[in-house]
């Protein structure tokens, strides 16, 4: 993905999951979204990824934002292969027990938008 194309232009959706993560669980959700960022680089449509942990006191949540060029885009990641091998177990994703690892997150928010209005870096 170029620099080009991780700018919000009209029309490109946004997905925002809302994550409730226990407040010790913040180094681990990190290790696993990092683990697991080269599964994006080669999907249609898909406009850039960021995981957001909570830094304030009004909110607890973590949030995953992507975008993406259009709905139809994000709808085939989602009922493609895509969102089932980006949340498939790895090979690394072993309890020390080898039982496999527990989700992190305690629940989930789906929160949808359109891009409206957008503006790109300064450049200064």
């Amino acid at each position: 993905m170029s620099p080009e194309d991780s700018v919000s232009a009209p029309g490109q959706v946004v997905k925002i999951n809302a994550l409730e993560i226990p407040p010790n669980a913040g180094d681990e959700i990190v290790k696993r979204f990092a683990a697991r960022m080269s599964s994006l680089d080669d999907v249609a449509g898909f406009c850039g990824f960021e995981l957001l942990r909570p830094t304030g006191d009004a909110e607890n949540r973590w949030f995953v934002y992507t975008r993406w060029t259009d709905q139809d885009a994000y709808e085939a990641w989602r009922d493609g292969d895509g969102a089932a091998n980006a949340h498939a177990q790895g090979p690394g994703d072993k309890a020390s027990d080898d039982a496999p690892r527990k989700p992190v997150s305690m629940g989930a928010t789906l929160l949808e938008f359109e891009v409206e209005v957008a503006a790109g870096p300064s450049g200064a």
